[in-house]
C-alpha cells in the first residue's frame, strides 16, 4: 500500500473526519482567551484596598495581593490565560480581603 493509498482507504478517510474535529476543538479550548476582565478587577481592588488604608492596616494581604497580580501578569505575558486569570481571582479575592480588614481597623 503506497502512502497515497492510506488516505484514500474509506476506513482511514471516515477516522479522520471523526477525530480532527474533536482535535480541532480540543486545541481551541486549550488556547482560551487573555484574561482582561479578570486583571481588570484584580488591579481596581488592589486600587481600592490602598485607598482604604490597607497599607497601614492589612500590608501582609495587601502585598499577598500585589504579588499574585504580577504573577498572573508574568503568566499573561507568556500566554497561560487559564494560569493567568486564576492567579488575577486570587490577587482580586485577596485585595478584597485586605479592604474589609482596612475599613474594619480604620472605623472608630
Amino acid at each position: 500500500m503506497l502512502k497515497t493509498d492510506y488516505f484514500r482507504c474509506s476506513c482511514c478517510t471516515r477516522v479522520l473526519k471523526s477525530v480532527l474535529p474533536l482535535l480541532f476543538g480540543l486545541w481551541l479550548a486549550g488556547c482560551g482567551s487573555a484574561p482582561i476582565q479578570e486583571m481588570s478587577d484584580a488591579r481596581q481592588a488592589i486600587d481600592a484596598a490602598r485607598a482604604a488604608g490597607a497599607v497601614q492596616y492589612a500590608p501582609g494581604q495587601l502585598e499577598k495581593a500585589e504579588s499574585e497580580l504580577e504573577s498572573a501578569e508574568m503568566l499573561l505575558h507568556d500566554r497561560h490565560f487559564s494560569a493567568a486569570g486564576k492567579r488575577a481571582r486570587n490577587a482580586r479575592d485577596e485585595a478584597i480581603r485586605a479592604r474589609k480588614k482596612a475599613e474594619q481597623s480604620s472605623s472608630p
